[in-house]
């Protein structure tokens, strides 16, 4: 059997296990997004605090995969949970430090025109810092889209949803009957995935950020 022949007679299963990882590092970089913009909201008019928050996020991706699952596994369990945890911190970094790179990248004067027609500061944050600052952070995004997309294949050693559990039974199985199979597989949906997805986020892109903005 080759992997085409593989894949058309396992479409139901492959198909969910490619679901459930679109959808676990969708949501993932979504939460992880709210969480990031609101830490660079919090320290981007700080250098110090700027430097800080960077460097924490910086330091969960020196930490590998599997170790960082192993010491997450006896506080959440196997399964969603962990997965979560570890998806959503690995993509801290990019959001984090996008987010303060595109606000600090604001012009004072754009800000201080906006506080001169009467905008309190909220609302010079939300209706003119924050959008210019949109393509920063929407870049920051898929950029932790990528990389989450990759590290979710990982997330099935804590029994985590996608295609993981393809490429980890393969490999597992290796020399047995649609192992190879298995593997390249689990590996090649993943990199569908992920070129698709960049393709959302293009098209996002191109609708949320006006052209005076992108240059």
């Amino acid at each position: 059997m080759n992997v085409l022949e593989y894949v058309a007679d396992r479409w139901d299963r492959l198909s969910l296990q490619a679901l459930l990882h679109v959808s676990a590092v969708v949501q993932c970089t979504v939460l992880a997004a709210v969480i990031g913009v609101v830490i660079g909201v919090a320290v981007y008019r700080s250098p110090v605090g700027s430097a800080l928050a960077t460097a924490l996020a910086s330091t969960i991706l020196t930490v590998p995969s599997f170790a960082l699952l192993a010491l997450l596994i006896p506080v959440f369990g196997l399964g969603a949970d962990t997965t979560v945890v570890a998806l959503v911190l690995y993509a801290l970094l990019p959001i984090v430090r996008n987010t303060i790179v595109g606000l600090a990248g604001v012009d004072p004067a754009v800000s201080d025109a906006a506080r001169g027609i009467g905008m309190g500061r909220f609302g010079v944050l939300t209706r003119v810092e924050l959008r210019l600052a949109w393509p920063a952070i929407l870049a920051g995004m898929r950029v932790a889209t990528q990389m989450l997309m990759g590290i979710a294949v990982i997330a099935a050693y804590a029994k985590g949803p996608g295609l993981g559990s393809e490429v980890f039974s393969g490999l597992a199985n290796a020399g047995s009957a649609n192992s190879l199979n298995q593997a390249i597989t689990g590996t090649v949906g993943v990199v569908i995935l992920a070129l698709l997805l960049d393709g959302i986020y293009v098209l996002v892109q191109r609708f949320t950020v006006s052209r005076g903005v992108r240059g």
